[in-house]
């Protein structure tokens, strides 16, 4: 059973999570020939200020 993790910033919307959750679980299910059933997709939203990139925190940029 594929499980998906999806990490970025905070702040999109429900619907747009949805959209993400059902393109990500097609293109496993095509790629990896098994059934939308058996996908876990999980995003986890994190704060820009809990995000480092370069050595600064992306709520600085």
């Amino acid at each position: 059973m594929p499980i998906i993790r999806i990490e970025m910033w905070k702040g999109r919307d429900e619907q747009t999570k949805g959209k993400l959750i059902a393109e990500v679980t097609k293109t496993v299910c095509e790629v990896a020939k098994c059934q939308p059933e058996k996908v876990i997709v999980v995003i986890e939203d994190i704060p820009k200020e809990n995000w480092g990139e370069a050595g600064r925190q992306a709520s600085q940029a």
